[in-house]
């Protein structure tokens, strides 16, 4: 018997279970942590960001309809999230890695020149690359999330690898 947690832990939320919200929260903070960090260049205000996307889906609780995986359904929110806050500093997103501490000064330069990268695709484009590459999303989890089909995803996909080689390697488009 296949047994889906997240209803399991949605349905408790329902009833009122302060652990089963903090057990939500705990498994799903980190990827939308990730997520919103991809988006902005700062860490506290990525960290509001997710803040803000859970409090919108305990808030509208009630009225949420479990069909599958609730992190998709976060991933939607976080990108209202992120395109509301662009929309308010007119700022264009830096689709930056998280860093960590043990990295090489080589592998930094290649994160500081991905985020770069990624900073110049066309938004449509950054969104399916943030999902696919960062969040390690499969392409119909991506179609539910940005609302699109299949065969435009995986277009998506292809077009940021070309985009990304180009603006990565040696070549200009």
């Amino acid at each position: 018997m296949n047994v889906d947690l997240d209803a399991l832990l949605i349905r408790k939320m329902r009833l009122g279970d302060e652990e089963a919200l903090e057990a939500f929260v705990k498994k799903y903070y980190p990827k939308i942590l990730r997520y919103c960090r991809a988006h902005v260049r700062d860490i506290g205000d990525a960290e509001d960001m997710t803040q803000e996307t859970f409090v919108h889906f305990f808030r509208t609780l009630k009225q949420y309809r479990h069909y599958g995986k609730a992190v998709n359904y976060l991933y939607v929110i976080a990108a209202n999230v992120c395109r509301d806050y662009h929309r308010k500093e007119k700022e264009i997103p830096m689709g930056e890695l998280p860093e960590r501490p043990d990295r090489s000064t080589e592998l930094l330069d290649e994160q500081i020149a991905v985020g770069m990268a990624l900073e110049r695709l066309p938004d449509d484009l950054r969104e399916a690359a943030v999902l696919y590459f960062l969040q390690e999303c499969r392409q119909k989890d991506i179609a539910r999330i940005l609302g699109i089909g299949l065969p435009l995803v995986k277009y998506r996909i292809r077009r940021t690898k070309q985009l990304l080689l180009a603006f990565l390697g040696e070549g200009e488009l």
